[in-house]
């Protein structure tokens, strides 16, 4: 007995689970469609800066190599005329910029690589989004249904009324029509007990002296 207790109050405490997750289904997809959508956005904004940030390590990068190259031309031309002293300068200036060459390519591997992941988040970010948005609609098809079949109580007040104006009188009559109502014809076992009424009259008079009174000519005749 008690076994079958914990089990009922088991089941009635999942279906009140179930209903008040059904009933807050809408406001949880909601809050998850905000979350989803300051996420992408989020996510996007990030993308943004670091292809910007890729953009202008580029740029650097173009403006390295190309003061590299201009540095090397001095050095070879310093060295063609005898200044070693200019010649160990561009070579130390050299040195240097081939170390930011280094560092910039670096950065711009690690942008790839961030740009990279920022599509993927944004890419299943906007799947993620499609689906809530999929799943919103298909519970508020069901909350309608759900709303439907709960307010299909009103059918029963429905019917009172319409057996209500079935008792009540129809206008002619509540209005006073002109129409006179159609005479009831007599029953033959009304007319034969009238009939026999009559003549036990007829006959009581006779036997006691009153005349009789005179019989009816048949319509007929």
């Amino acid at each position: 007995m008690l076994k079958t207790i914990f089990t009922l109050v088991r089941g009635a405490a999942f279906r009140a689970e179930e209903e008040f997750a059904d009933r807050s289904a809408l406001l949880i997809l909601d809050q998850q469609i905000r979350d989803a959508a300051a996420g992408i956005e989020r996510a996007r904004r990030a993308l943004a800066i670091a292809i910007a940030q890729d953009e202008a390590e580029g740029k650097q990068l173009e403006t390295t190599l190309a003061r590299i190259a201009d540095l090397e031309e001095r050095a070879v031309a310093a060295l063609d005329g005898g200044s070693d002293e200019l010649a160990a300068e561009a070579a130390e200036a050299i040195a240097v910029m081939e170390a930011d060459r280094d560092s910039i390519r670096e950065a711009r591997a690690t942008f790839a690589r961030e740009i990279a992941g920022l599509k993927a988040t944004v890419r299943k970010s906007g799947q993620r989004f499609a689906e809530l948005e999929r799943g919103r609609r298909i519970a508020a098809a069901g909350e309608s249904v759900r709303r439907l079949k709960a307010g299909s109580g009103l059918t029963v007040p429905v019917a009172r009324l319409r057996w209500r104006s079935r008792k009540r009188p129809c206008a002619g009559c509540a209005t006073g029509s002109s129409r006179t109502p159609r005479p009831r014809t007599p029953s033959r076992r009304w007319t034969s007990r009238t009939r026999t009424a009559s003549l036990t009259g007829s006959r009581r008079r006779a036997s006691a002296g009153a005349p009789a009174r005179p019989r009816r000519a048949c319509s007929s005749a």
